[in-house]
């Protein structure tokens, strides 16, 4: 292995709380030259604020190292103007979207993206209804799904997610979402391609065996997961088994180290005096 994956949430941090022995953790492989990206589903914030949070917790982190759902949508949305979009995105994250055409926020059709982010309180019934309206307007309207994560772990407990919302559009609309975040191995693929390594050279460090461990695998890296934020024992005793199970960020450094002596052992295994 040469790179590796930081998921955010669960991970370095749950909500507004770091993880102890995270910015060591992460200062180690910055301070070893190891070459890392932050990957996350979160879609409530923009990178600069990402970068900000990290910063409060002692974690140094450039714009371009942290990719997130709206980095590869906007991309995506730059590339193809067929036509505007409907955001249904948190507003602090809505600067990821500089130069997209989009619709205005009370527009009932028209739309030929209907992008579906997490909006957490700011969803109701009226906010589904008209996502629903945009698609059956327009039979060739693309719904985007910022994310499949169904849930995560704030101050207060667990919370939904995009991905019961992203469902339930589905179902309504009989249309499936082009995903863009974690699992879809496109967005590992762009992981990969960031760091300029094959993907598998690159191991992905996250809570969620779904999101993190299974869709890293699918993309042909190794998965490792960690017992903090949204784990749950039943993660392993599903049929996802990952490369390996941490407690927490705080191993990962002494973890990586084993894994590098294991391999030099095997490239020149020791002579044996005998021979």
């Amino acid at each position: 292995m040469r790179g590796i994956l930081f998921d955010l949430d669960g991970v370095l941090y749950n909500s507004e709380t770091p993880i102890e022995g995270a910015f060591f953790a992460v200062d180690w492989f910055r301070r070893n030259c190891i070459p890392h990206l932050f990957v996350t589903n979160t879609t409530s914030r923009g990178r600069a604020e990402l970068v900000e949070k990290l910063e409060r917790f002692g974690m140094h982190a450039d714009l371009d190292q942290i990719l997130t759902p709206c980095v590869a949508a906007a991309k995506y949305l730059r590339a193809r103007p067929h036509g505007p979009a409907a955001l249904f995105v948190n507003p602090r994250a809505l600067g990821e979207f500089e130069g997209v055409e989009c619709l205005p926020e009370d527009a009932q059709s028209g739309a030929h993206y209907v992008v579906i982010g997490d909006l957490g309180n700011g969803w109701s019934y009226g906010t589904m209804n008209r996502a629903f309206r945009l698609l059956l307007s327009n039979p060739d309207s693309v719904l985007i799904a910022l994310g499949m994560t169904r849930y995560w772990r704030a101050q207060d407990g667990l919370r939904l997610d995009t991905a019961p919302f992203v469902v339930a559009l589905e179902h309504a609309a009989e249309r499936k979402a082009l995903v863009f975040g974690k699992p879809a191995e496109a967005f590992y693929r762009a992981a990969a391609e960031r760091l300029d390594l094959p993907a598998g050279e690159i191991a992905m460090v996250g809570d969620g065996i779904e999101t993190d461990i299974d869709g890293a695998q699918q993309a042909g890296m190794k998965g490792i997961l960690l017992r903090t934020g949204k784990f749950r024992p039943s993660d392993l005793k599903g049929g996802v088994t990952p490369d390996a199970v941490l407690d927490s960020i705080r191993d990962l450094p002494a973890w990586w180290m084993q894994q590098i002596s294991a391999a030099d052992r095997n490239v020149n295994p020791p002579v044996n005096p005998l021979s």
